[in-house]
């Protein structure tokens, strides 16, 4: 029986590249071995000079579940998680230094990890279902690596309300904020999408690499460290017994015992 990959490339005519998260069944979960396999499809976009937009979709049900806890779980050491925090980091920042524009393609729910991901793209379209969290705080686990993307793409009150309360927010108000740039009924998604790529392929590929990078460096310098600071973070907290015995309490489909 044949393996399927974790994630699924397509390439069209014009160099539009697609990335499928490929783990159906678990909501898509960032498991360290989905975050390896994504990362070497983005290095490999990287080195396409034929490469134009990148579509970063998902299949299933969801977009992404975040962190894959009960692999998390599973190895509760501090080296553990900061290797974790740190790959995943950099995987994210790969999105961001890629010469070509990255959309999310959004379904169903994008959550913690899943959440920072959409917000880490440079551009995202959701279905008009779609539903986004940083919900790592009702687990006892504050979405530190998360709160960097976020704090970039929303105004701080609206990052920090979501990150301190976990709450869903929907596509609508996805958009309204800044997390999203487009939201479409489930079945115009795609052509919704087709119609940025299509703006986006017909200008000169030097003019989008370099304005991309410009984008990014002119808007702030101080994102890697923002970011190691916040897998340290991260890291420690995932350390703690609360947020031990919060993923624990996920994984068993119970209410945590914080005493």
């Amino acid at each position: 029986m044949s393996i399927e990959p974790l994630v699924l490339r397509t390439r069209d005519a014009r160099g539009v590249v697609t990335l499928t998260l490929n783990r159906p069944q678990a909501f898509n979960a960032l498991s360290e071995a989905l975050l390896t396999a994504l990362q070497q499809e983005l290095d490999a976009v990287a080195e396409d000079q034929h490469a134009r937009v990148v579509v970063l979709a998902a299949a299933g049900r969801a977009f992404c579940a975040g962190h894959d806890l009960k692999e998390m779980r599973a190895d509760p050491s501090l080296g553990y998680y900061q290797r974790l925090f740190k790959q995943c980091g950099e995987m994210m920042m790969s999105v961001q230094r890629l010469p070509v524009p990255v959309i999310a393609r959004v379904q169903g729910i994008a959550t913690a990890a899943g959440c920072q991901l959409v917000a880490m793209c440079d551009l995202a379209v959701a279905a008009s279902d779609a539903r986004f969290a940083v919900s790592g705080v009702n687990l006892g686990l504050f979405c530190s690596t998360p709160s960097v993307a976020l704090s970039r793409n929303l105004q701080r009150k609206s990052a920090f309300e979501m990150l301190v309360t976990g709450e869903f927010i929907s596509a609508a108000q996805a958009l309204e904020k800044g997390l999203v740039n487009r939201v479409a009924a489930p079945d115009r998604l795609d052509a919704e999408i087709e119609s940025l790529v299509a703006s986006i392929v017909a200008k000169p590929r030097v003019a989008i690499a370099l304005g991309k990078q410009l984008f990014y460096r002119q808007l702030e310098t101080g994102i890697e460290a923002a970011y190691e600071d916040a897998a340290q973070t991260m890291a420690c907290n995932m350390m703690d017994d609360s947020a031990l015995e919060g993923v624990q309490a996920f994984i068993e489909k119970r209410a945590p015992d914080w005493r």
